[in-house]
C-alpha cells in the first residue's frame, strides 16, 4: 500500500504527570486539543531553528 504524503506518524511519548498537567492547561488556553499543542510547540521550534522544510506550492 502506497503511503498518503500527508500521512501522520503517530508514536509514544512518555511525559511526567507534572508536565503533562502544564501541557494541557497550556492547550485548554489556546483552544488547542493536547495533541494540537504538541504540534504547534513542534513546529515553532522546528521553525526557529530553521530545520523546517518550507511546503512547495
Amino acid at each position: 500500500m502506497p503511503k498518503d504524503k500527508e500521512a501522520v506518524k503517530s508514536f509514544v511519548l512518555r511525559v511526567p504527570p507534572d508536565l503533562m498537567d502544564a501541557l494541557e492547561r497550556w492547550a485548554a488556553d489556546e483552544f488547542r486539543s493536547t495533541n494540537g499543542q504538541l504540534q504547534w510547540i513542534i513546529t515553532e521550534a522546528l521553525k526557529k531553528s530553521g530545520r523546517l522544510k518550507k511546503k512547495q506550492p
